[in-house]
């Protein structure tokens, strides 16, 4: 029986028909890297490195896209949630939905209304371990509008977050927050001493600034709580600053990074302020990524210009520099040149469409022992994998290099009792994807060893044939899985022997026919193992049945293999073949 499966398997590798339907579209091309999603347009990234993972948080275009009706300008007014992305490779990404931040911050007070809630830009995060509590903390910091900067807190990353406060942390009544034309655009860090700090401030030049000197940036000390300032925010004389404020600490030294303004550049000003702070860098491009240093962040004296690391990108700036496994990353975003303007030139989105940013990551060269930073170079070709996927691992579905016809709006949460957002979810573990026929998802740099994989498992639910490619061509097929059920069940299918070995440069997992088809994750089988189901979960409820169907009471005398399905704790049905 065995040994029929397996050819059943195999059979249907090999009589895929090479006159299959063209897939969806691949936008962000198969040899790119950025930006970091193929269908969810976001911006204003900051991140954190948290137990292997690299966590991505920004701004949530596609709020506004999908509430524009897919076309028309970026207003960023219906920017009202946060999106969550990580990675443990820097090459295939795992989407986590959504931050609600609508619905946690709804009991803001409204008295006055620039401390009530409206939306949620550029997002900056950050965590600590509390020792007297013994947890871990997490602290989200974003700016709603122009008006102030709000503080969410999580014990996880993907949280759930809550507001411990009940309006703004920062607003325009903060004694020392203002004048500043727009109290925005937050930066934090927590320093070697555990003292956290955040950074604000910019646009229009204040205070008898100028363009070259706004006055506009700010800094402050956080308390012990990390969800009230600690004292009054004191100026960063930052020259040409715009925005995009963002911190590090680097070789025990405060790194303030901005994004600068388009005014003009004089050189005999410029000149001249390299002179009295004894420093010899170029005056920044405009839209560039310029940082500065400092041992005392409160004294303003003391922060140093060292120039410019990210160049300038069409429209605003905003970045993060991030080390994460030892490397250091500049995280920013692009304005539409890499998916957007492919999408339209696909025609699968309005020409109309403006603005719609994406998240792109290239590699950052930083002496830690200077603090300095080179420049960086960006392109679409974006970082190299650092290390393989393990297709032995339970895979979610919504980790993923690239994508072809998936939607935002299909990425949904799988736990019904899950309180949802303007998305359909609450940033989560677990994700169901919607699929339609001929759309796609694909992995890159799957490891299947020297030994190989002989069986997939696929969770799903609905009716569908899947197949597993390592390109998009139909000739490339390896296996297909067909399935069928109403609710989540593990679907397991015996590979052809030798399909599955050594490192696939890339993994596509390709609904060819479908209907109401949701798929939640997936995973192999080493080649000399046993058939395991999917992840270990205790069974909460067990029933066995033969090949044919039929229901078994005993299966000690029972020859052959025996289907087993169960129900685990979390209410998914799984299914498993065993002897």
């Amino acid at each position: 029986m065995y040994k029929k499966l397996f050819l059943t398997a195999a059979l249907i590798a090999a009589c895929v028909s090479t006159d299959a339907q063209k897939i969806a579209t691949d936008y962000k091309g198969s040899d790119n890297n950025n930006p970091i999603s193929a269908n969810i347009f976001c911006a204003d990234p900051t991140a954190l490195e948290y137990n292997g993972r690299l966590y991505v948080y920004g701004s949530n275009d596609h709020q506004e896209f999908v509430a524009n009706g897919k076309k028309g300008d970026n207003t960023y007014g219906n920017i009202k949630s946060i999106v969550v992305f990580s990675t443990d490779d820097m090459v295939n990404w795992t989407f986590h939905g959504t931050i609600d931040t609508k619905k946690i911050c709804s009991g803001w007070v409204t008295s006055p209304w620039y401390q009530g809630y409206g939306v949620s830009w550029a997002p900056s995060v950050t965590w600590r371990h509390n020792e007297s509590t013994d947890k871990d903390e997490f602290f989200l910091y974003f700016c709603n509008s122009s008006h102030g900067i709000g503080v969410l807190k999580a014990e996880s990353p993907i949280g759930p977050w809550k507001s411990p406060n009940n309006k703004l942390m920062i607003h325009r009544d903060t004694p020392g927050a203002t004048p500043c034309s727009a109290v925005f655009d937050p930066g934090v860090t927590i320093d070697e001493n555990g003292v956290g700090w955040i950074s604000f401030g910019g646009l229009d030049p204040v205070d008898g600034g100028n363009s070259f000197n706004p006055k506009n940036a700010r800094i402050v000390k956080l308390k012990s709580n990390m969800t009230q300032i600690d004292g009054q925010p004191v100026r960063i004389p930052a020259p040409y600053h715009f925005e995009a404020n963002e911190l590090n600490v680097i070789g025990g030294k405060y790194v303030y990074t901005y994004c600068s303004n388009w005014a003009n550049r004089d050189n005999t000003e410029w000149n001249a302020y390299k002179q009295e702070h004894g420093i010899n860098v170029n005056a920044p491009g405009g839209g560039t990524m310029c940082y500065m240093v400092s041992d005392n962040p409160t004294d303003s004296d003391s922060w140093v210009f060292k120039g410019y690391y990210g160049p300038g990108v069409a429209g605003n700036n905003h970045s993060h520099l991030q080390k994460f496994q030892g490397s250091y990353y500049h995280i920013y975003h692009n304005h539409g040149s890499i998916l957007l303007d492919a999408m339209k030139n696909g025609g699968d989105v309005d020409a109309s469409a403006g603005d719609y940013r994406s998240i792109c990551v290239n590699k950052a060269t930083v002496n830690e022992s200077t603090a300095t930073v080179s420049l960086v170079t960006l392109n679409t070709t974006g970082v190299k994998q650092i290390k393989n996927l393990n297709p032995y691992e339970l895979q979610q579905m919504e980790t993923m290099a690239s994508c072809g016809g998936i939607q935002y709006e299909g990425m949904t949460n799988i736990q019904k009792n899950t309180k949802i957002s303007t998305l359909g979810n609450d940033a989560s573990e677990n994700l169901q994807v919607k699929m339609e026929p001929n759309s796609w998802i694909a992995v890159r740099k799957v490891d299947f060893g020297s030994t190989g994989a002989k069986a997939f498992s696929l969770r799903a639910k609905g009716t569908g044939k899947l197949d597993l490619r390592t390109s998009s061509s139909p000739r490339a097929t390896l296996a297909t899985i067909e399935f069928s059920s109403t609710d989540f069940e593990d679907h397991a299918l015996i590979l052809p022997e030798g399909k599955f070995k050594g490192v696939k440069n890339n993994l596509l997992l390709v609904l060819t026919e479908g209907e109401d088809v949701y798929v939640d994750a997936w995973k192999f089988t080493k080649e000399g193992s046993g058939i395991d189901e999917m992840e270990s979960s205790d069974p909460v409820k067990t029933q066995c049945y033969d090949l044919s169907g039929r229901k078994l009471s005993d299966t000690s005398n029972h020859r052959g293999i025996v289907i087993e399905q169960y129900i685990d704790k979390n209410g998914v049905k799984h299914s498993r073949k065993r002897y």
